[in-house]
């Protein structure tokens, strides 16, 4: 029977990508010890890999399809050979782009990119780092960094490092200065261009990249569902934001109606005491999980 080959970013965003997953409809089971998961889906298999490896085994065909950084694919140089289905907007703690940031001690000279000419500098993300200072005419040491690469501009190995970082707060906690960003960068859903020509894994991949990004539209929204008194009614509907209009429906009572509507979840905690204070009374919030 032939199966989808799916890739599984392992570590820091093997967990948030399981939720997602699981909120777009699989169940993936990661076992102890076991880089090949369990999934409710015998059309897909799955592996982890790690996020730095993803692209290569995407475009030599050892998987289909696989999600990791665009910074991965950058560094990795494997545009040509990977096809982009989607940008997947999530990370380990929030959804939100991810930043590569050039970091130096806070008493550090280097204040702009330009100072790094003849400096040091360590970093995970080698090969773009280079790329980068070379299209702008500056030459320095760019080494890779094995693991805790802001500890080595805090003991004065390097001058500078480039590190990833979410909000930039552990990096101001360790006494460190964000000099600039380098890239932003987030998750992206990548097919092999042959898996592509393939009808039945195309299918399965448009399904899988539909579903993933409706579980990531209905995290932004909330469903609000309420009941108004029929005279106070185009007031609250002057409040309430929506795809197309509000649902209306009428009560038993025929001078009140039900009312329901999506809205961004970042609205919510002004947008209800206002509907209350309008006259709307059995407010319900529930949270959605699929908006297409």
């Amino acid at each position: 029977m032939a199966q989808l080959k799916l890739g599984i970013p392992k570590g820091s965003l093997e967990s948030a990508t399981l939720s997602l997953f699981e909120q777009a409809g699989w169940s993936i089971t990661a076992r102890s010890r076991n880089y090949f998961p369990s999934i409710n889906d015998p059309d897909i298999s799955c592996a982890l890999v790690r996020s730095q490896e993803m692209a290569p085994y995407v475009a030599n065909g050892t998987l289909d399809l696989g999600l990791t950084g665009h910074d991965w694919i950058l560094e990795t140089e494997s545009e040509k050979g990977v096809e982009e289905i989607c940008e997947l907007v999530y990370s380990k703690s929030s959804d939100q782009p991810c930043r590569w940031v050039l970091v130096v001690p806070k008493d550090s000279p280097i204040q702009s990119i330009e100072d790094l000419q003849g400096k040091k500098i360590s970093t995970e993300l080698v090969s773009f780092t280079k790329r980068y200072l070379a299209q702008r005419g500056i030459e320095a040491q760019v080494e890779f960094s094995w693991g805790a690469t802001e500890a080595k501009v805090v003991e004065g190995l390097v001058d500078a490092v480039v590190e990833i970082t979410e909000t930039g707060s552990t990096i101001r906690a360790h006494g460190l200065r964000i000099v600039c960003d380098i890239l932003h960068t987030e998750t992206r859903l990548i097919a092999n261009p042959q898996a592509l020509q393939d009808p039945w894994k195309r299918d399965k991949i448009e399904q899988i990249a539909t579903l993933l990004q409706a579980a990531l539209t209905a995290r932004r929204k909330v469903a609000l569902k309420m009941n108004v008194p029929a005279a106070q009614l185009e007031l609250v509907i002057g409040m309430l934001p929506s795809l197309h209009a509000p649902t209306i429906s009428h009560l038993y009572d025929q001078e009140w109606l039900a009312v329901e509507t999506v809205v961004n979840s970042g609205e919510v905690r002004d947008l209800v005491p206002r509907l209350k204070a309008a006259g709307a009374e059995g407010i319900l919030e529930y949270e959605l999980r699929k908006m297409i």
